[in-house]
């Protein structure tokens, strides 16, 4: 039995990839400012008790995110702690293209993957491509809008599910640096996944093609969201919505 830390286990991918570990008989530790069964308290914004929480463990695997620039700070502090606590092995999960496009949020993951290649700590670096959880979102966030706006780019988004299960495997073996990118099953236009997701929806709200100037629409234009290489993920976003759209009809 191997003892793992994960920071975000209550995420999107943390949730998962917490129940598959506990599943197959792992300890499995949930880094967590709170105490409870299953947690071990740490901060990692300021760093308090985290190395103290990875005494013992053999594999971390961190998926924490604010969203913002405090994932810096937190990844300093955990591959800090991770150093000191001579952690066997760390897994990072990160976003395709990061590096190719230019954006604020991507250049705060690419510090964040910097930040790990430079700990010395081993590592493994997986980046995957959208969720498909990220593309409902992008249009459910716009239900009081008038018209549905799909943006002039193709997604490949990936189930959560299959995400998890490859971190799983990932955290199961030895540290391999940076692997190859993982996607979903289809490279799709917005207005194509649109058109699914109103047809799951119900919705007859018109959608409106979108582009946008500057540089980090184009770059995404070009395709560096994707995932180069043979698909990963067998779940479709069409299947993403009928199991939660209308699975209940």
């Amino acid at each position: 039995m191997t003892t793992y830390l994960i920071t975000g286990a209550t995420g999107r991918i943390g949730t998962p990839t917490t129940a598959q570990l506990r599943a197959q008989g792992h300890d499995v530790r949930a880094l967590s400012r709170r105490t409870g069964p299953g947690l071990v308290a740490g901060d990692l914004l300021s760093g308090s008790g985290v190395e103290g929480a990875m005494a013992g463990v053999d594999t971390v695997i961190h998926l924490a995110t604010t969203n913002g620039a405090k994932d810096i700070q937190i990844a300093e502090n955990l591959f800090s702690a991770a150093a000191s606590a001579h952690v066997r092995h760390v897994v990072l999960l990160s976003i395709v293209g990061i590096d190719k496009i230019p954006m604020g949020f991507y250049k705060q993951r690419l510090a964040i993957e910097s930040i790990a290649t430079e700990s010395g700590v081993p590592l493994t670096l997986q980046r995957s491509t959208q969720f498909h959880t990220f593309v409902d979102t992008l249009f459910s966030a716009q239900r009081f809008l008038p018209v549905l706006i799909a943006p002039s780019i193709r997604f490949q988004p990936i189930a959560t599910q299959e995400v998890a299960a490859r971190l799983v495997t990932l955290a199961a073996g030895e540290s391999s640096g940076r692997v190859d990118d993982i996607g979903g099953p289809q490279q799709r236009t917005a207005a194509d996944l649109l058109a699914a997701w109103k047809d799951a929806r119900g919705s007859r709200r018109p959608g409106m093609p979108l582009r946008l100037p500057g540089k980090a629409f184009n770059a995404v234009a070009a395709g560096n969201n994707l995932a180069a290489g043979t698909p990963f993920g067998h779940e479709t976003f069409d299947q993403y919505l009928a199991q939660k759209y209308q699975s209940g009809r």
